[in-house]
């Protein structure tokens, strides 16, 4: 019994959240391997809602503070023995996740060969100086490797319904845009803390130079660092019409905080838990590194930059200086991370359409040149142009994963778009949709990825197509979303605007 023929997989998760956040792409490429297994996460009660509504998740087992002592670590096997699990992934690289797993019956168990633990393990995996120097998201995905399973390497990615994401913008409606978040704890300890006068400093770049509004997090434990911050600033913008400064430490759940996040058009932060939860939503992330190392735990993807000094102490990974002086951080100053925010920042405003049914006829799985039918008020988005707004195409293609499509041919449908009608960009998705990916609409990374590339306010811009799921996409973002009659869906409760074409989509965004 392996991993790869197991029908009953239990994952031990860790105990950490930007940890957790690190393994979601093990956890996903798990899933892609196993389609019809059973996925159970065991996992601490503050780690779980990360996990909530992940498609890749069947189950999640929560270790809770009764299981903590040694006759409650014996209950927790007895309960885990009695659901016949068949292989374990130990990303939790403590003995304990090994002992509990061998006492639990699980006769395939996988694990780092680390914290003596090897004597448990069914699959022990080493942990040599080329592991050691992974970044985190890749350790965790060479486990899978290294236990036979095939790997397809994503991005973490947390999973947020609607409504988390409408009710985390009512609450930032009264912060003007752009609404940057600062993230100024760290758990781990003082040696990954900016201080609290750099985090006023730039929060007040953001609201005299960029005009916007700060939202001010972390977890109860960091309330303390956020009102001192508040001091050094005034106090500044606390109430009023016109509020600048919105302090939320200690007032949200976890997944209140992952939209807030997700909501906002920045993130500054320490190495933390939210900054992993900052590009794990698609926020554009600036990250201050001191003792830690950003090659090995730093923010991923497009749209996020790792601040750091290079020092001959530095990283030592300790959780308080023993120098005393706390150089890595202090060298680091609030000009650097404003400068490097405000590059992040999108001020473009642009129009995203779907291709097949909103540009073009939908030919259901186009394949051929000779079925592509492009609508002729095409030539109408011209005037969106001359008006400021970047024209981005965004279309799922699951034609490609279902061995319909060629690749190349959605390319070179996409490059007569921006080849011949002023196209800035053509995004697509290339996935099944049981991957259940970031990118296929209506989930938002597309936008992201083009917010990205080219600079974009997603709260300034527009969603076009013929579908609901497009609609959808539009309200996930915040976009204004306009239906057009020429292709699946005539009616959204979604959509901001119905328009019957190319045309009057046109004549409607330049008169909002």
């Amino acid at each position: 019994m392996s991993l790869n023929d197991c029908d009953n997989i239990l994952v031990r998760g860790v105990n950490w959240i930007g940890d957790a956040v690190m393994t979601m792409p093990a956890v996903r490429a798990l899933r892609l391997a196993r389609p019809g297994a059973k996925i159970s996460l065991l996992v601490k009660p503050w780690v779980a809602p990360l996990f909530e509504k992940d498609p890749n998740i069947d189950e999640i087992i929560l270790y809770s503070a009764e299981y903590e002592s040694l006759p409650g670590r014996l209950r927790l096997a007895k309960k885990l023995r009695e659901r016949r699990f068949c292989s374990a992934l130990l990303l939790q690289n403590a003995f304990d996740a090994a002992m509990i797993a061998s006492l639990a019956g699980v006769p395939d168990r996988v694990g780092y060969a680390r914290d003596a633990r090897s004597f448990l393990l069914t699959h022990s995996v080493l942990f040599d100086s080329s592991a050691e120097r992974l970044h985190h998201i890749d350790y965790y995905l060479n486990l899978l490797s290294k236990a036979g399973v095939p790997v397809a390497k994503s991005a973490p990615w947390i999973y947020l319904q609607l409504e988390e994401r409408l009710a985390a913008r009512e609450r930032l409606n009264a912060l003007k845009r752009p609404v940057v978040a600062v993230n100024p704890g760290a758990t781990y300890g003082s040696s990954k803390r900016w201080r609290p006068e750099r985090f006023a400093e730039a929060a007040m770049r953001v609201i005299d130079e960029l005009d916007g509004g700060v939202l001010l997090t972390g977890g109860p434990a960091e309330a303390d660092i956020a009102g001192e911050i508040v001091r050094c600033m005034g106090g500044s913008g606390l109430s009023g019409p016109d509020a600048r400064l919105l302090p939320v430490a200690g007032k949200t759940s976890l997944r209140e905080l992952a939209a807030l996040i997700s909501e906002s058009d920045l993130l500054i932060t320490n190495d933390s838990g939210p900054m992993h939860i900052g590009y794990a939503v698609g926020t554009p992330v600036v990250a201050v590194f001191g003792s830690t190392s950003p090659e090995m735990t730093g923010p991923v993807g497009g749209g996020s930059v790792a601040i750091k000094k290079s020092l001959d102490c530095a990283p030592c990974f300790e959780r308080e200086c023993s120098r005393k002086d706390l150089k890595c951080m202090d060298l680091i100053s609030s000009d650097e991370v404003f400068d490097a925010a405000r590059r992040l920042i999108g001020r473009s405003r642009a129009v995203f359409f779907d291709r097949d049914g909103t540009l073009c006829r939908d030919a259901h799985f186009l394949n051929r040149m000779e079925d592509l039918e492009i609508f002729p008020d095409i030539a109408s988005l011209g005037r969106l142009r001359e008006n400021g707004f970047r024209l981005i195409g965004v279309s799922n293609q699951s034609g490609i994963a279902r061995g319909l499509v060629e690749e190349g041919f959605v390319r070179r449908v996409n490059d007569i778009f921006t080849g011949e009608y002023g196209f800035d960009g053509f995004y697509y998705c290339p996935h099944h949709p049981d991957e259940h990916c970031s990118c296929r609409k209506p989930e938002p990374g597309l936008l992201h990825r083009a917010r990205v590339d080219h600079g974009i306010d997603l709260k300034g811009s527009f969603v076009v197509g013929d579908k609901e799921i497009d609609m959808f996409l539009a309200r996930s973002v915040g976009a204004k979303g306009v239906l057009v009659g020429t292709g699946k869906d005539l009616t959204s409760p979604y959509a901001d605007f119905v328009v019957k074409d190319l045309a009057e989509a046109t004549d409607v965004i330049l008169g909002t």
